[in-house]
């Protein structure tokens, strides 16, 4: 998840692939999963890569009326031990919160726990986090209301936000933006203007990457120094290990084809 810094990346949920994983939203990066075998491999090795990284990994089971709901990042923000349940962007995707809701609110138990009401929607692929600075995707799935109750929760932790225009041709902020580290975004370029993420704190910086390459700018930093970086993306891979950082290459086909990327398919909390 983009939510949390790189030292607060000790567990993880995630949800196993559902019989219905064809049936998933498919417009931006494919059509729809076609081998629900390759897609369960490759949810598997996702999996087991972060077991590897040292990072504890709880997997909900499947919901076969569901297609989408292995995407979890969407379904829970947390936030410095804070939960804010959003209203999913896409009302297909409503009913995958409850089992989300219910676990991530008993292991944080004693938390302050939000829900977003009203007209507010948010979906939370559409935030990153940049250190104690973040940045919030004003897209399809996330609007005015759902990015000011965000706000809210953030100024009272003390923590700034910035609106990033998401384009027409992109779902979410992480679709085609991550931070491996807490001082570096990889960014496509053609999606954003140079400006979208406003002066940076001291330190930090933008990597941007061919456009062609705008879904392997979505890769999960971890705390030991290694990276998970989808297959396929040579110049995101050449950054990634210019920056002396341990890439785990991972092939993410199936995933792709249902829109979803990486940080898509956990929960760090």
């Amino acid at each position: 998840m983009a939510t949390v810094r790189l030292d607060q990346k000790g567990r993880a949920l995630t949800r196993a692939i559902p019989e219905c994983f064809d049936q998933a939203l498919a417009k931006f990066f494919g059509t729809g999963p076609t081998d629900l075998d390759l897609a369960k491999k490759q949810h598997l090795a996702y999996r087991e890569a972060l077991l590897l990284a040292g990072v504890e990994v709880t997997v909900l089971p499947p919901d076969d009326a569901l297609p989408d709901s292995i995407f979890v990042e969407d379904q829970a923000v947390v936030i410095d031990g804070h939960v804010l349940l959003p209203v999913p962007g896409h009302p297909s995707r409503v009913a995958e919160q409850p089992p989300i809701a219910e676990f991530v609110t008993r292991q944080l138990s004693g938390t302050q726990v939000c829900r977003m009401h009203g007209e507010a929607r948010m979906d939370g692929g559409d935030i990153i986090r940049l250190g104690d600075l973040f940045f919030v995707g004003r897209s399809s799935r996330t609007n005015d209301a759902g990015i000011e109750e965000l706000r809210d929760l953030l100024t009272h932790l003390g923590h700034d936000l910035r609106v990033v225009e998401i384009p027409g041709h992109a779902l979410h902020l992480t679709s085609i933006s991550s931070t491996p580290t807490d001082s570096v975004i990889l960014v496509p370029e053609g999606y954003l203007p140079a400006d979208a993420f406003g002066e940076l704190p001291d330190g930090c910086e933008i990597k941007w990457m061919p456009k062609e390459e705008a879904y392997g700018c979505n890769t999960i930093g971890l705390p030991n120094g290694q990276v998970l970086v989808a297959e396929g993306y040579p110049i995101v891979l050449e950054t990634i290990t210019s920056m002396g950082l341990e890439p785990i290459v991972l092939d993410m086909s199936q995933i792709r084809a249902a829109d979803g990327s990486l940080t898509c398919c956990s929960l760090f909390y």
